[in-house]
Parts: structure tokens; sequence; C-alpha cells
């Protein structure tokens, strides 16, 4: 039972540590949480002697909530209005309905 845990506390410590660099947001709070859910498990079925990867694992998840929690709340997502694309988009229309226009005239 000791090394399903150890396998499972592994696995999702690598996801939790791939999904925090991501900017997934609070998407990466499950692999986190399961990570330290199967970590408490494993130090609970670990002998004294045996607790030392267990712990490093623990440890790992609380980092990468504490970075994921710190990420969501101090980094803001904006959008700016793009200046330069909208007026681009201004002048492409313009300019099409001047060729239309133009089309018009060469055909009457």
């Amino acid at each position: 039972m000791r090394k399903l845990f150890l396998v499972l506390t592994i696995f999702f410590t690598v996801l939790a540590i791939i999904f925090s660099a991501l900017p997934m947001d609070t998407i990466a709070f499950l692999p986190i949480g399961l990570a330290i859910l199967f970590g408490l498990l494993l130090l609970k079925k670990s002998d004294s002697n045996q607790k030392k990867l267990p712990n490093i694992l623990l440890f790992l998840g609380v980092l990468c909530s504490v970075f994921v929690m710190g990420k969501t709340l101090f980094i803001k997502d904006e959008v700016e209005k793009d200046v330069k694309f909208e007026q681009q988009k201004i002048e492409t229309k313009q300019e099409a309905k001047k060729e239309l226009e133009d089309l018009e005239k060469d055909l009457e």
C-alpha cells in the first residue's frame, strides 16, 4: 500500500509542479490537493526511518500551493485595447468600400 501511495504522490507532485508553472490558475489546485492528500497518507504509512521522502513531497505540494495562490491573487489579467489594430481595421474597411464603389462605377 505504501508503494501505491508513493507512486501516486510522486505523480501528482510532478503534475502539480507542471500545472503551477503553466497559466492554469485555480485548476492547478486539483493535482496539488491530491499530491498533499496522498503525501499525508504516505507519511502515515511510512516508518520513522522512511519519512524523509514524504516530507519532501509534502513540502513541494505546499510550495506549489503557495505559488499558485500568490499568482492568482497578485497577478491580474488585463486586456488592453489595441488602438493600432482598430485604426487598421477602419482603414481597411474604408479601402474596401472605395474599391467596391470603383467597381460599381466600372460596371455602369
